[in-house]
């Protein structure tokens, strides 16, 4: 489907809010003048322009309240207006007649603002200190939540209330009969009064357990568990990849594993596994983790709450983030708040000895990147009619360097050569933050997808049949039964908990099996000659390694993970060093290919890929290989759980020794949860290292 021009895109987006703006002036006009068709319009509007708001532009309704201008004020004033104009319309001596009107509709708001309270208070009490998943919470008597149309969609609730009593009355405008405008709004009142009697019906019955409970509850399951290695994550709606990628790794290690969040929303962004999940956002909840047999955390990147957990002197802390690079973010000095920072190869030990940040060189352990199994090793020259090409730039960053990404100064001219060539399939994979700090980015990344979809209109073939392309469709439900649980719409955090309970055995076994099918189902439904946007999250990057023959990317993580295959691969230099120089300063493009902003070394690039004679840098990339991802025997995996072990291994040592040298006079961190809170809970959404 081709975008909307930007100018007609920004119209779009504002129609509402000007159709809103433009009712408000028209209902007063009308109640001034007064006119019943103009007003009775003006009132429909109005209505529309909310109802649109609320389902399409959630973020405007925002803005609105920002400005003083929330439901309530829009309501009212539009129930104004409206009751000023039916006294106008009445002619003199009218105000006797519909003073009952006005005080009815006073009560349906004074049932409604009854209503919102008792929502708020319903809320609070259903808001319990932590949040589980894949743990057993029957025991603390979590009951369903009441309509979310009660409990959180506050404006909806209001509008769809309130709409028997703004339809009665303007049929009594019409009409000159009051009895209309009365029934409007007693059903409106009754239908307030229903939604307030089913708010006050869920305080005073048993609700879930008190806080206190909760967190006793979760001190006999740490005691009953025993979990004694975890990942610990905190970070912003759009970084759950950065976790996601180590859950195989984690359940994979020998102990009992466990993973502790920060942020609510993030419970649902975690991808499927059976290892239990906590939600702990408050510090001084947090610090009972100390009391726990947890002896190591794996962190995949860095924020605000880490120096939280880090606290914890019982517990001991590795770095091994979310991905690896030749950027400075790759060497963060931030690196020595941990115990130990885990590393793929040698060049990332050097990379930390020469951005000299203090991290010493006893506590870098290079244990490679054991989630790199899946991806398929070097098979030789596309085989087939179109060689597979995978554009997977990354993103902008935050300092603003222009050779961070190559999608806003090389991105387009990169595609329009690969797609000059009739013989290339293109996949264009863009990180999933592009766009979200330069406007440059998303407008460039925006170009590019154009690009590829007016060349797959230019490019006929053939369809595989009917078997294959439902493939994908069956495949994937048979995924999102084993990864999805099934919540009613009305569900809330704690009843999302209590769904989530302890996973069925072999869960995780199904799930990678379930993928692996609807992978291979998924590129073989797709026409063998179009080219693709990938978007989302499936197919997973690594997927789409195992596709391509050759890879175009940026300065990232993405370059050393691929590296892993000894494919072909190319580098775009969009920043002001020279090719020499640019090797000399990131060591992972040393074996690529290196593209100006100008692509002009695509094609021999291609003739490269597709006659292995030419493919000059094939013998460095081995080397390459093992300089930044280590050797693979013994393999990854097993270097990783070593050195979990060896950790946990120094945890136990620290804990003899501390119970030897403890004095009672020392008091334990839990003894102090008002300095905890006001440590901050705030999280700094971390930047991506890939």
């Amino acid at each position: 489907m081709q975008p909307l021009p930007p100018l007609l895109r920004y119209a779009a987006h504002a129609l509402p809010l000007a159709v809103l703006a433009a009712s408000f002036a028209a209902q007063a006009a009308a109640a001034a003048v007064p006119h019943l068709a103009l007003l009775a319009t003006a009132t429909a509007a109005n209505l529309l322009a909310e109802a649109a708001l609320h389902r399409w532009r959630p973020g405007q309704v925002s803005l609105l309240a920002k400005v003083r201008a929330d439901v309530m004020v829009r309501r009212l004033t539009c129930d104004f207006l409206l009751i000023v104009g039916l006294l106008r319309l009445g002619g003199d001596h009218r105000e006797t007649v519909y003073l009952p009107l006005v005080l009815g509709l006073l009560l349906f708001y004074a049932l409604h603002f009854a209503g919102h309270a008792a929502a708020i208070r319903v809320r609070g009490a259903r808001t319990l200190p932590l949040l589980t998943r894949n743990i057993d919470a029957s025991a603390l008597g979590i009951t369903p939540a009441p309509p979310a149309l009660l409990m959180r969609r506050h404006g909806p609730r209001l509008l769809l209330f309130g709409l028997p009593a703004t339809a009665g009355l303007l049929v009594t405008a019409a009409s000159d009969e009051p009895e209309f405008g009365a029934a409007g709004i007693a059903l409106s009142a009754f239908l307030a009064a229903l939604a307030l009697a089913r708010l006050v019906r869920c305080l005073v019955r048993r609700r879930p357990a008190s806080p206190q409970e909760v967190l006793d509850w979760f001190d006999g399951w740490l005691a009953e568990y025993r979990p004694t290695v975890g990942m610990y994550f905190s970070g912003g709606v759009s970084s759950a990849y950065q976790a996601n990628m180590w859950l195989d790794a984690l359940s994979g290690l020998d102990g009992r594993p466990v993973i502790v969040l920060r942020e609510r929303f993030m419970m649902q962004r975690i991808g499927a596994t059976d290892i239990p999940i906590v939600c702990i956002p408050k510090v001084a909840q947090l610090l009972r983790l100390e009391h726990s047999a947890l002896k190591l955390l794996i962190h995949p990147a860095n924020s605000g709450k880490t120096s939280q957990v880090l606290r914890i002197p019982s517990i001991k802390h590795a770095f091994v983030n979310h991905g690896e690079s030749d950027k400075l973010s790759s060497c963060n000095p931030y690196a020595k708040a941990y115990d130990e920072v885990w590393v793929a190869g040698p060049a990332a030990r050097e990379r930390y000895a020469l951005a000299d940040v203090g991290i010493e060189d006893r506590d870098v352990v290079e244990i490679g990147r054991p989630q790199l199994a899946p991806i398929a090793p070097y098979a030789g020259p596309p085989a087939g009619p179109y060689t597979t090409v995978l554009y997977a730039p990354t993103w902008e960053g935050w300092d603003g360097n222009p050779g961070n990404t190559s999608v806003v100064l090389a991105g387009e001219n990169i595609v329009r050569a690969l797609l000059r060539d009739p013989a290339v399939r293109l996949l264009y994979k863009p990180h999933p933050m592009t766009g979200s700090v330069d406007p440059r980015a998303a407008a460039a990344d925006a170009r590019v997808q154009a690009l590829i979809h007016e060349a797959n209109r230019a490019r006929t073939s053939p369809r595989p049949g009917p078997q294959a392309a439902a493939e994908p469709a069956r495949r994937a439900a048979e995924l999102k039964a084993l990864t999805t649980a099934s919540f009613r719409d009305d569900a809330d955090d704690a009843e999302r908990m209590l769904v989530q309970s302890t996973p069925e055995p072999g869960r995780a076994e199904a799930v990678a099996a379930a993928t692996a099918a609807w992978e291979a189902a998924h590129w073989a439904s797709l026409p063998p000659a179009e080219h693709q946007v990938i978007t989302a999250s499936q197919p997973a990057l690594y997927s789409c390694f195992n596709e391509a023959d050759l890879l175009i990317s940026d300065v990232s993580s993405v370059v050393t993970d691929y590296l892993a295959a000894e494919k072909p691969y190319a580098v775009a230099n969009t920043g002001e060093l020279s090719e020499e120089q640019f090797r000399e300063a990131f060591p992972t493009v040393r074996a690529a290919t290196i593209l100006t902003p100008d692509a002009a070394g695509v094609a021999a690039l291609l003739d490269s890929v597709r006659h292995p004679a030419g493919d000059g840098p094939a013998a460095a990339r081995a080397g390459l290989k093992l300089h930044l991802l280590g050797p693979s025997d013994p393999p990854s995996h097993a270097r990783f759980n070593e050195a979990a072990l060896g950790l946990c291994e120094i945890a136990d040592e620290h804990r003899v020794r501390m119970a030897r040298r403890l004095l009672p006079g020392i008091p334990a961190q839990r003894g102090a949860p008002a300095e905890a809170d006001a440590a901050g809970e705030e999280a700094l959404e971390p930047a991506p290292e890939g």
